[in-house]
């Protein structure tokens, strides 16, 4: 349904709570029997209710109270009672007016028809325009209660009350940290010859992961023979076989972690040559053919 400009200014002073009884009384009649007028009252309501949120409640002294009884119990005392004044006497009959005054009563007949025109569009324009006086004043006060609110929100927000402060904005920001670069380790290497010819092995250790590699140069096993790397020192009471090194150019092993960097720098690596698969009780089986020590060609970072 279509309400027109007083409709609405009717149910914004009825939330606003400026009508008199009987304007509350027609519009709690609407409200009664038009569901859709009772929503436009609410609407009101709740964009004035802002206006007491942003007012907190204060509690009067009790002497306000105490002065207000004894304000009424005086005026009730001291009152004077009431004396309608008596209705004045009904004026005497006119006499008839001449036939002569005929042209003047006729004539004047018009200003007596202006004068009893009715009343009632210039009270409703009345009513109207102090219906819109009340809206205006009412929708400017909501605007400066909002433009307020939210200068009080920006730069003084701990003023309002909890459920009008803004929530807190929380960004999560991911940090992505690099990745620490890997340290360079120390890298030794041996040189397995014989009798300080051309290397026939080269044997690279890595000393963080104690790894080691054997690249194949110059050698190569006899059929149904393998060649073994064995580790020797005098920290250990025999030779120890580090593995077969196998028939391609090269041959990684891990078995070093079992012994401590001391031992892997200071021990002689040589390798015998034994049955195919190696030896078969751990034990070298003949005489060394190459030989080496370890250096240093990578130094640590610091």
């Amino acid at each position: 349904m279509a309400y027109s400009e007083d409709h609405i200014a009717l149910a914004a002073e009825y939330a606003l709570g400026t009508l008199d009884a009987g304007e509350r009384a027609q519009v709690e009649t609407m409200m009664a029997v038009d569901t859709e007028f009772t929503a436009i009252v609410h609407a009101w309501e709740y964009r004035l209710g802002v206006l007491n949120q942003m007012v907190g409640s204060i509690e009067p002294r009790p002497i306000v109270w105490e002065n207000i009884k004894a304000a009424i119990g005086h005026s009730t005392e001291s009152q004077a009672p009431l004396v309608l004044p008596e209705a004045p006497p009904p004026p005497p009959p006119e006499p008839p007016a001449e036939p002569v005054a005929t042209a003047v009563v006729a004539g004047a007949l018009p200003v007596a028809m202006d004068r009893s025109i009715d009343n009632s569009n210039v009270i409703e324009l009345a009513g109207r325009a102090k219906r819109w006086r009340s809206v205006a004043s009412v929708a400017t006060a909501l605007a400066a209660a909002l433009i307020g609110m939210l200068a009080v929100q920006v730069y003084r927000p701990e003023l309002l009350p909890d459920g009008l402060r803004p929530k807190p904005r929380i960004q999560t920001v991911e940090v992505k940290t690099p990745a620490p670069q890997p340290v360079p380790s120390a890298q030794y290497v041996a040189l397995l010859q014989r009798d300080g010819g051309s290397p026939a092995f080269i044997l690279t250790v890595d000393a963080a992961t104690k790894n080691f590699t054997v690249r194949k140069v110059g050698a190569d096993a006899e059929p149904g023979k393998s060649f073994e790397l064995w580790l020797i020192s005098d920290q250990l009471p025999q030779p120890r076989s580090l593995g077969v090194i196998g028939g391609s150019d090269f041959t990684a092993r891990p078995v070093l972690a079992d012994y401590d960097a001391g031992t892997i720098n200071s021990a002689l690596y040589a390798v015998t040559v034994e049955q195919a698969g190696g030896s078969p009780d751990g034990k070298p089986h003949s005489t060394p053919i190459f030989t080496g020590k370890l250096i240093e060609t990578v130094p640590a970072a610091r």
